[in-house]
């Protein structure tokens, strides 16, 4: 490790960021430097500006990504190297108004169900059932679990936040039978380290890779023709709540989300919503030809 490189992940450690957000931060500083193969720190503003349209107009990637590696490459800059370029203010992920996608109920019956490993259709229908983003759910310890009030304690969540959700009865009762076959005394999913190798000794949870890759064959297999990974499991919980009358607060505070307008995009994918504001417009409407 470079000692920049090293310089950048103490001043990370410093600012209080998630692992996974050092990790990303890190990355887009990489490609940054490996795009131009040299040293970051002897890039100029103008190769950075050029570097920022290569990402829009040349590689054509998706707002998100770009506001990563916009993110973490401002974050080198100002923080480490101490530059306040005019650049890094200019520069803007576009903008994204594209709706998540969303599996009905029966779309995640029919996906979990076409997943024969245990170890990967627990963990699947675990985070669906939680609300979870895909590393909170493959990393949940054994203590994580509160089986007397039936909650999940989903420990440093994005941004550091903590937060409690309900832990349904057919959940916990599937977690139970689950770790009943490993009794790992930390993972409730241990990674495992090859044929032969005991679940109960290893020394990781669980590939969020492999989680991924499972969950996006079992899309293929059911021929579900929507673009759906783990994450829409968790848009679909939030969804398929507020169809039953959940309140957006609650929500809200299931999902994590400091602001409730970023829960708010629920009220778009709601289809219960949507029938009866249909039904409201024709009532409006009904007289208005005659």
């Amino acid at each position: 490790m470079t000692a920049l490189r090293e310089r950048m992940i103490e001043d990370l450690q410093l600012h209080g960021l998630s692992t996974s957000t050092q990790e990303n931060y890190v990355r887009a500083v990489r490609d940054l430097a490996g795009h131009y193969r040299k040293p970051p720190d002897q890039l100029t503003e103008e190769e950075l500006r050029e570097y920022f349209l290569f990402l829009i107009k040349g590689r054509r990637v998706s707002p998100s990504t770009f506001r990563i590696a916009l993110c973490g490459i401002k974050f080198f800059y100002e923080h480490t190297l101490q530059k306040h370029w005019a650049t890094l203010e200019l520069a803007r992920p576009p903008a994204e108004k594209k709706l998540p996608e969303v599996l009905t109920i029966d779309e995640v019956r029919q996906v979990l169900g076409c997943i024969r490993s245990l170890r990967y259709r627990v963990c699947l229908s675990t985070i669906y059932a939680c609300g979870l983003r895909i590393r909170e759910g493959t990393h949940l310890r054994v203590q994580d679990i509160d089986r007397g009030r039936k909650m999940v304690h989903v420990c440093h969540g994005k941004g550091g936040k903590d937060r409690y959700v309900p832990l349904p009865q057919p959940i916990l009762e599937m977690l139970r039978q689950y770790w009943a076959t490993h009794r790992h005394p930390i993972w409730l999913f241990p990674s495992p380290h090859g044929v032969g190798k005991l679940l109960s000794s290893a020394t990781d949870p669980i590939s969020a890779r492999g989680v991924q890759q499972v969950f996006e064959c079992a899309v293929q297999e059911c021929r579900i023709q929507k673009p759906a990974t783990v994450h829409t499991l968790r848009h679909s919980y939030a969804t398929h709540l507020f169809d039953a009358g959940v309140p957006l607060r609650i929500i809200q505070a299931y999902l994590g989300h400091t602001s409730p307008t970023t829960t708010a995009i629920y009220t778009h994918l709601s289809q219960k919503s949507d029938e009866q504001a249909i039904q409201a417009i024709n009532q409006v409407l009904e007289n208005l030809w005659r």
